[in-house]
């Protein structure tokens, strides 16, 4: 599995979550645990989305020395 399709699930299960919570909102019911699961999966998004800071600098770095 490529991270694309790995990110694209996290998309759609975010987005059944997102669903739940809106529907217990509208009915008067708690969503903690829905908010948790929505919450984990964000930062799994975030984990495999984030670029490290020394892949940065060095990015910057050569971009600069091109000038």
């Amino acid at each position: 599995m490529t991270r694309q399709q790995y990110l694209k699930i996290i998309e759609t299960e975010i987005h059944n979550v997102n669903k739940k919570i809106d529907i217990k909102i509208l009915e008067g019911r708690e969503y903690k645990r829905e908010a948790l699961e929505h919450k984990q999966l964000l930062r799994k998004i975030r984990q495999h989305t984030r670029r490290s800071f020394f892949n940065n600098f060095f990015s910057f770095l050569k971009t600069s020395t091109l000038l």
